[in-house]
């Protein structure tokens, strides 16, 4: 089974479950992965009709399977995932003597996978962004590209290679003929124009927003439409800092799935990074989480080592330092911090996370949260 296969199965699977929400979506990512223009209009139609009449639950399932059944008929040629799209080699930034510096920092970015780039304001988040996306230049080391073609120009690097800062500057005039003129820079018909904007419009949840000016969207419809701009330009190496920014939780784990999908396109895969504070969200999406502190690098293959099965649990309890020892005295506890109104507790590897929460359980100890987090970046944090 190809890829495309698999994906077109996987939406059949939702919707036979009734999830209309996070099916529809992958929906829309199917019929983009067939850059079939008539696939197109009516997923399209499609979304058009769903906003008229959202109660229409089961007429909706109906209508985007048979979508779905036109979308799985249609060859689509997978891209060959290879070599690295960007490397760098012991990358650093100084600013002087006795201030900032960022680095040495050596990594590889491959297409279809996501970065998360994560870490405290102020330790080189955006410096580092910025770098990779040649705004700004690095005192020593190297950095290569391998895109599909070489750049023939600026702008033309600036389509492969972008980065989207946490402010964006204002857009004028209508938000669509916004995203319709970026296409019209690449010589797009008009027919096919209207047609990739409005399918873009669909894919990012923007359809009741497409006539509104900029001064009338939140900041997290701003980053969308910013989104919708940048990849329709189908770039190969997408920077964001901080895209979750002023985002309630469900709108993060919405905009994080949807980043998700999109790098993991079939025949258009993107090499994706992206910034933010918000670990926990971040690393559910992330294929590789990088950690800065103080301007040095580390990422979570470096958990593995030493204390690699050590079991590291995170409790937020209203109890006394007292009744955790109580409850953990049967285990070999190696110590209990209290770190950032929160308890880190390190136990042995012998010792299960399905046990302490038994033991927890049994105490009757008032837990707020508990989470493992001995295969986690917040290990970082806390140490």
């Amino acid at each position: 089974m190809t890829k495309h296969q698999q994906r077109v199965a996987e939406v059949y699977h939702f919707f036979d479950n009734k999830d209309t929400v996070l099916g529809f979506r992958k929906l829309l990512d199917s019929a983009m992965d067939t850059q079939d223009m008539e696939i197109y209009r009516q997923a399209v139609e499609l979304t058009d009709w769903k906003e008229q009449f959202p109660t229409s639950t089961e007429e909706l399932i109906e209508k985007s399977k048979n979508l779905l059944q036109k979308i799985g008929k249609i060859p689509v040629k997978e891209y060959a995932l290879g070599q690295p799209v960007l490397r760098a080699g012991n990358i650093i930034k100084s600013y002087g003597k006795n201030r900032f510096s960022l680095g040495p920092v050596s990594m590889e970015i491959c297409k279809g996978q996501v970065y998360g780039l994560v870490g405290e304001n102020g330790n080189g988040k955006t410096t580092l962004l910025r770098i990779l996306a040649k705004e700004i230049s690095y005192s020593t080391g190297e950095l290569h590209y391998s895109f599909n073609e070489d750049p023939q120009d600026e702008y033309d690097l600036r389509t492969k290679l972008v980065y989207i800062p946490q402010r964006t500057a204002k857009w004028y005039g209508s938000l669509k003929d916004n995203l319709k003129f970026v296409l019209s820079n690449y010589g797009i018909n008009p027919e096919e124009n209207e047609t990739r904007t409005l399918m873009m419009i669909a894919r990012l949840g923007l359809w009741n927003y497409r006539h509104l000016k900029w001064n009338e969207l939140s900041s997290g419809y701003k980053m969308r439409f910013e989104l919708a701009r940048t990849l329709l330009r189908k770039p190969e190496i997408l920077l964001l800092d901080e895209p979750l920014a002023n985002l309630d939780v469900v709108a993060q784990q919405v905009i994080l799935e949807d980043l998700k999908s999109i790098a993991n396109s079939v025949n258009h895969p993107i090499a994706l990074i992206l910034s933010s504070q918000q670990l926990y969200e971040v690393e559910k999406v992330s294929d590789k989480v990088i950690f800065l502190k103080n301007g040095q690098y580390k990422d979570n293959s470096e958990l593995k080592g030493d204390t690699e099965n050590q079991l590291i649990i995170e409790i937020d309890s209203v109890g006394s330092r007292e009744e955790l020892l109580e409850a953990f005295k049967d285990f070999n506890l190696e110590k209990l911090n209290f770190n950032g109104g929160v308890y880190v507790a390190y136990f042995s590897p012998e010792t299960s996370f399905s046990d302490v929460m038994t033991a927890l359980g049994k105490a009757g100890t008032d837990i707020v949260y508990l989470r493992n987090i001995s295969s986690s970046t917040r290990r970082f944090f806390v140490n």
